[in-house]
This record gives structure tokens, C-alpha cells and sequence, in this order.
């Protein structure tokens, strides 16, 4: 079962309420190696506003991705009560973030916010995999794999290129598999190398895709045991989006995953909810 967010999307209406009015809006940057991500917070649960660029840090992504976001929300920087940043790239926001904060954190409060009942959190970006454990909404044990490319977002771009597939298309084209292909190796490197004896061998593409997807749910299974499978789990980040790898890590684990259609958003809806922490703590001053 697919879970659904309980955020509720609002557009912007051209009048807004922050700093000095009742609402109070936060902004949640978040940004990563591969993208960057906003999303505006209207008192701390209402989304009105969410943005996406497919470059992320030591690039133009995430002043992009902020115009982006303030764009849709019909809003500028100075209607924001707060602003928090998170990711990989979270510290070259001095001097528009308020605050930073580990990505970890802001991917527990994402995941708690969209699934109440969430323990486990497994996160899956362009470059490392996270694994999180959870209680009453706050982090207390996790598992990061962040040396290696193995399992990553990374790890099916080169491998959509090796099959000259587009990564989109991956899960389709894994469902229609009808043999078993076995890509044993966790490295990228040997991985694709695999795969390519596999096509040379007239092995089907679909097959080999489907080989691809169980392998990074074993390396996946590894970490999340490593932490503790504890039921509700929830998977986040790009390759979330890829039911894939999804169905395939439920088989290895045993359990039912849940996502969301927000799945990317999830460090940056973390990163607005602790803003909007922030902001409350700020009024009181």
C-alpha cells in the first residue's frame, strides 16, 4: 500500500500574513548532491508552495530552487518568518538561512509528519542511503552508507545509461521481466560491468533491470537490518519514486513499505516544520 501525504497543497493568494500578521510561513530548503529542494509552510502544515531543481549543491540549483518555490507561492523572502537549510550542501546558505540542521533530523520530522505511525525510515538520495530509526517522531539510531555509490540514484543513472534506457522507464521495464538475472556485485563499477556481460551473453534488458533492482534492496537490507526493522516503514527520496526497488526491499525485508507522492520533498518539508519551531521560538523572544 502506497501511503498519501497529509499535507494539504494550497496556491498562493497574493495575500500573505507573515512576520508581522497572524499565519506564520516557513521556508524549507533542502539542499542535496543531485537536487534541490523548497517547500513553504503555512503555520507549520499547510504546503503552499514546493519546488524542485535537478542540480544541487556547488551549483545554481538551490538559488533556483528558492526563486522557483517563492514564484509559486507568489511570495518573496521577506514574507518568510523563517528559513531553515538541510542536505549535503546546507552550509553554503549562510546568509539566507536563519538556521542549518543535519539532514537526518529533517528527514525524521518529514517522515513523522506525513506518516504518524513511521519507526523506520529508509531514505534513498542521488549519492547515500540512509537508514533511520524512529520514536515518537524523533531520530534515535540510523545507518548511512555515504562512501560508496552502490544503491543510490547514482547507481541507476549508470545503469540506465549502460542500457541505454531512460531512469524513468526503469520500473516499467523491470515489471515486464519473465527470468531471473542475478547482478551480484554492490560496486557501481563491477556492477556495470556485470551488466554489460549480461547484454553481451543476449540476456533481455527487462531482466537485467529486474536483476539490478533486487540488488540494491539486498545492499539496502544490509543497512536496514543493521538498525532494526520496527514496523510502520516508509521509504523517501528519489529512488523512492521507482516502486521497483520498493516492491523489491519489501520482498528482501519481509514488510509493507509506504511512500508518498512527496517522497523527493521530505528533507525540506522536515526542514520547514523546524523552522516553524524556530519562528515560534523566535516570537517569543
Amino acid at each position: 500500500m502506497r501511503g498519501e501525504s497529509r499535507a494539504r497543497p494550497g496556491a498562493g493568494s497574493g495575500k500573505h500574513e507573515g512576520k508581522s500578521g497572524m499565519a506564520v510561513y516557513t521556508l524549507g530548503i533542502d539542499v542535496g548532491s543531485t537536487a534541490s529542494k523548497c517547500i513553504i509552510l503555512k503555520d507549520g502544515k499547510d504546503i503552499v508552495a514546493k519546488s524542485l531543481v535537478s542540480v544541487g549543491t556547488g551549483t545554481s540549483g538551490p538559488q533556483r530552487a528558492i526563486a522557483e518555490v517563492l514564484e509559486n507561492a507568489q511570495m518573496t523572502r521577506e514574507d518568510m518568518d523563517y528559513t531553515l537549510a538541510t542536505g549535503y550542501g546546507r552550509n553554503s546558505l549562510d546568509g539566507i538561512a536563519d538556521k542549518q540542521m543535519s539532514e537526518l533530523s529533517c528527514h525524521a520530522r518529514g517522515a513523522y509528519f506525513l506518516f504518524p505511525k513511521v519507526h523506520t525510515v529508509i531514505d534513498i538520495g542521488g549519492q547515500d542511503v540512509k537508514v533511520l530509526h524512529i520514536e515518537n517522531g524523533a531520530m534515535v539510531n540510523f545507518q548511512m552508507n555515504d562512501k560508496c555509490a552502490a544503491g543510490t540514484g547514482r547507481f541507476l543513472d549508470v545503469m540506465a545509461r549502460v542500457l541505454e534506457v531512460h531512469v524513468e522507464d526503469l520500473e516499467k521495464l523491470g515489471a515486464e521481466s519473465t527470468k531471473k538475472v542475478s547482478i551480484s556485485s554492490t560496486c557501481t563499477v563491477f556492477a556495470e560491468s556485470e551488466v554489460i556481460s549480461q547484454l553481451a551473453q543476449g540476456s533481455d534488458k527487462r531482466d537485467i533491470i529486474a536483476g539490478i533492482h533486487r540488488s540494491i534492496a539486498g545492499r539496502v537490507a544490509g543497512l536496514v537490518h543493521r538498525v532494526g526493522v520496527v514496523p510502520e516503514v516508509v521509504m523517501t527520496g528519489g529512488v523512492a519514486q521507482n516502486h521497483g526497488v520498493v516492491e523489491a526491499i519489501e520482498e528482501q525485508l519481509g514488510v509493507s513499505i509506504e511512500t508518498s507522492p512527496l517522497t523527493q520533498y521530505n528533507g525540506a518539508l522536515g526542514a520547514a516544520l523546524f523552522a516553524y519551531q524556530g519562528a515560534l521560538k523566535h516570537s517569543r523572544k
